[in-house]
Formats: C-alpha cells, structure tokens, sequence
C-alpha cells in the first residue's frame, strides 16, 4: 500500500510508517501541484501539512486513495466534500502542536506590548529611541480569546499567569467549562468592545470567513491589539489595513495571511504590524509529535480500519474499535440482507440499538449498515465514509435512536427500510462467541445463521412449501444448512430461510418462484 507524504514530516513519522509491513512510503516534499495528480494515482494514502492543496481534482485523480492525513489542526487546505463524497477518511492531528501555537501567540502579544520587534529594528539601524518605543504592562489588561479550544484554552492559562483578564467567544463550550479556566464568556460584540487584545483560534469555515472585517473592526476598543495565528480567510486583510492606517488600532500581529506566502504590502509596509511565515506550530516538539501521531494513525486505518481524529468520520480508539467490530459486522451484514430483499423505494430508513448497544458509540455501525443498504441501489462507490452524503442528497432521512425498551437479546440493532405506503424490517443480534444471528423480518420471528448464501422467500401460510423447497434444492444437490420457518399468527402469511452451502443457480431459483403458494424468492449474498 503506497503512502504519498508531499510536505516535510518528521523523521520519527517517516521512520514509522516504513517499519510498517506492506506499506511503500514515496517521500516527495516538494512536489509541484502537476506531478503530484500523477504521483497520487496509486497512492492509498496521502499525507500533508499546510502546503500542499489537495483539491477535488487531486482527490479524484486518488482513484485508490482512502486517506488523507494532516500533520496539524486545520483542513481547510484540503477538499472536504470532495473526500467525503468519494469515501475517503480525512484525519487530523488537532492537538499535537496546541502548546506551540499557543506560545506563539502569546510571545507576538508580548511583542506587540513591549514593541520589541520595533525595538531591535530601530537599535540595528543605528537609533537609540526610547521615548518613541514606551510599551504597556499586561497586568490587569484584558485579553479576549475567540475559540476557546485546545489553543485557547492554553492561552488562557498563559495569559492568566501574568495576571490578565480573560474573557472569550465561542458558542460551543459551556460554561461551566469556561468557569473552570476562570474565563468569562461574552457575546462577540461585548467581547470585542471591552478587550484590549484580540486573539483568534477558531477554525476557518463558511460562519467564520471574514469574521475580523470593517464592521467588527469598528466594534474593538480603538488602540486595541488583534493576534491571529488561527487561519488568514478570519480577516479581511484589506479592512485590517485600513484600522491600522487610521489608527482606529494599536497593531496586529499575524502568523498567517489568505494567499500565503503573498501578504498585502499595505501589512507589510506598516509601522504598526509584526508579521510572521506560519511558524505558530513550527517547533521541533510539534512536529515531531505531529509528524509521528498521523503516521501512527494512517497505518492504523491502512492495516486495521482503526479511525482517530477523523473530521468527516466517527472516530474510533483501538479499544472502541475491538469492542463494535462484531457489531459493525452484523450491521453491515443485516443491511445487505434488507437491502437485497427490498422492493420499495426508500424514503426513510430508522435504525434502532437496544441493550447493550445503548452504551457504545452507535455512529459508526449506522455507516456500515447505510454502507450495505445504498451500495446495491446507487451506481456511484458507496463506503462507510460517504454513505450518508449519499443518503442525504437522494433525500432519504437516518433517524439513529436507541431503546431501552427490554428485548428477548441483550443487544439488538433493528432496521426499517420506509416509504409512504410501506415498511420493511429486519432484527439481528450476537450471540455466544460473537455468533451473528437473524433473528426477525418483518416481526416474524426467524432466529437462524447469517451465513453467506441465504435463500429467502415470502410464501402463503399453507401445506408443502417446505417440503417442495426442500426437494427442488435436493434434487440440484444442493446441501441445507439450516431451514427456518416464521409466520405472521395474525395473517396468513410466512417467511423462510434457508442457509445453504452452495450457490443456488438461477434456473433452481426459478423452480422456487414456480411453487404457487411462494410469493417471492430472493438468494442472498452475504
């Protein structure tokens, strides 16, 4: 299995993946964006930092890629909805450079406030400018964090220790979390007004594009200072400079910019910015630890499925992983059975965990079963990853609930399959020593195998179906394994299962169909 690495990594990752057996580790940092759509053809596994822009195009050229891993926090250099939508897992390392990028953002406020860069420069020129370089304490300034995360968190704390108030925004924490930190959390307006430093930690998305502008600008404290070593779509670099020209603030410092490496030279030129390449996670701890956490995960995922820190996937610890892989199995399992015996078209499907199921991470198991449902229906390559775009743009709903309603099983993960006028369902279980059952369709109890070739039919509640089944199958030698019989006490109706141990060729199939009382006869294939 080839795994593509286009950006510098750690020698501990490098050296990791290579004492992997049956991986082929291509080691090209500096590979044009040309070259790299041809290197990535092959490649099941593509490892990046910031650089390299992996775009739809070189998402699709991966005709074997199923991973994309990012040394660092932030994707936005890499297509989403482009690797979701062809199934591939995008991971992460988001908290293996926090401690260096939240260093870094508190050594350019330090910066700022003691105006140090302008200090050195002025002193190498030649100048002995005290007057003109008076900076301002910390102490009992107020700090404002936006993003309180793993980096801000940390900020905080730094921030905390030279005596500074903090307050901060973010919608997704709680309070009682940001109470811990001793943080308080405001409105972004009431933030930015009160604050005398600014810095960002949030990750750039459609909400957070543009989030620094003219307006919000205008809102901060004039003489304030903003910090921004997040991601450089946050400002609008254009309004930034212009703040800055008018002196509505004190001074920016930025580690990151929108067209990187190209900065506005309106930022560039101004007495009143201290700029820096990105280097916020750039210490030889972070990209050590960066460098050999993607590679541990990527040849995690390449040799046993184990998911970590994916962002368009449930994440799966080693111990989670061994705990559902049975579960996964029967999900799958049940949903290619469902699937092969539908004859609605599906509008909804409900997926339902009962026992001990209410106590695991269900998330994954529900990709596998949508997994196995859409893959014989949709044209397109269906897998765990993308199986729910596909559910969603075809306008069919998951509802995922759990019961803690008491079942004959001690876990049961039950399917319906629902149209307006129709519902099809299926039960299944796990018994002693991880053994998948069946064990209802329709309501119907069928507790059986599910093995790999299962003829099923729906037949008339009436005399000699079983026993003409069971001649036609003998007559073509073909071994039963099992034969389980359910029928509906209220209608008079029933299902069978047959599990057999070979294949069932079509013109057997259609001396089934043949017997009057069946009313419809499907081989599975497991």
């Amino acid at each position: 299995m080839k795994v593509l690495i286009t950006d510098p990594l750690s020698e501990e990752g490098i050296d990791h993946l290579k004492q992997q057996t049956g991986l082929e580790v291509i080691y090209q940092p500096e590979l044009p964006p040309d070259a790299l759509l041809s290197e990535v053809r092959d490649a099941e596994a593509l490892i990046v930092r910031s650089k390299t822009q992996v775009t739809r195009e070189v998402i699709e050229a991966g005709c074997c890629l199923r991973v994309i891993g990012r040394a660092g926090a932030g994707v936005d250099n890499i297509d989403l909805a482009a690797a979701t939508r062809k199934g591939v897992v995008v991971m992460n390392t988001p908290g293996g450079n926090s401690t260096s990028a939240a260093e870094h953002a508190f050594g350019l406020l330090l910066a700022m406030a003691r105006k140090i860069p302008f200090a050195d420069a002025s002193l190498r020129g030649g100048d002995w400018k005290k007057k003109a370089l008076v900076g301002q304490e910390l102490q009992n300034k107020t700090l404002a964090i936006i993003g309180l995360g793993k980096i801000g968190s940390i900020l905080a704390q730094r921030a905390q220790s030279f005596h500074m108030k903090v307050v901060a925004y973010d919608p997704f924490v709680s309070e009682k979390y940001a109470g811990d930190l001793d943080v308080e959390l405001l409105s972004l307006e009431e933030l930015l007004s009160r604050s005398d430093f600014v810095s960002l930690h949030v990750p750039l998305n459609e909400k957070t594009q543009g989030l620094i502008c003219e307006r919000t600008l205008k809102l901060m404290k004039k003489g304030a200072l903003l910090i921004n070593t997040a991601r450089g779509g946050l400002v609008v670099e254009e309004d930034l400079a212009a703040a800055l020209e008018e002196d509505q603030l004190g001074g920016a410092a930025l580690d990151v910019f929108e067209n990187e490496p190209n900065i506005p030279p309106a930022l560039v030129r101004s007495d009143a910015t201290v700029l820096t390449p990105h280097i916020a996670g750039s210490t030889a701890e972070a990209q050590s630890k960066v460098g050999y956490d993607i590679a541990v995960q990527v040849a995690n995922y390449l040799q046993h499925e184990m998911i970590l820190n994916a962002v368009n996937f449930p994440s799966m610890t080693s111990k989670e992983l061994e705990h559902i892989q049975p579960y996964l199995r029967l999900g799958e399992k049940l949903g290619s059975f469902v699937s092969q015996i539908s004859q609605i078209r599906i509008s909804e499907i409900g997926i339902r965990y009962y026992g001990d199921l209410t106590q695991v991470n269900y998330k994954p198991i529900s990709n596998y079963i949508l997994k196995a449902i859409l893959k014989p229906i949709l044209s397109e390559e269906i897998n765990q990853v993308n199986a729910r775009n596909y559910a969603e743009e075809r306008g069919i709903s998951v509802i995922e609930t759990m019961s803690s309603r008491q079942r004959s099983y001690s876990n049961l993960i039950s399917i319906q399959l629902r149209s307006p006028q129709k519902t099809e369902w299926i039960e299944g279980a796990i018994l002693r020593k991880g053994n998948l059952r069946l064990v209802s369709i329709d309501g119907i109890p069928v507790e059986t195998e599910l093995g790999k070739q299962i003829l099923f039919i729906r037949n008339e509640d009436t005399p000699g179906v079983i026993g003409r089944v069971g001649t036609i199958l003998g007559e073509a030698r073909i071994n039963i394994a099992s034969f389980v019989l359910g029928r509906d006490r209220d209608q008079p109706h029933a299902v069978g299962v047959v599990n057999t141990d070979g294949e069932i060729p079509e013109e057997v199939l259609q001396g089934i169909h043949n017997i009057a009382a069946v009313k419809f006869a499907q081989v599975i294939h497991l």
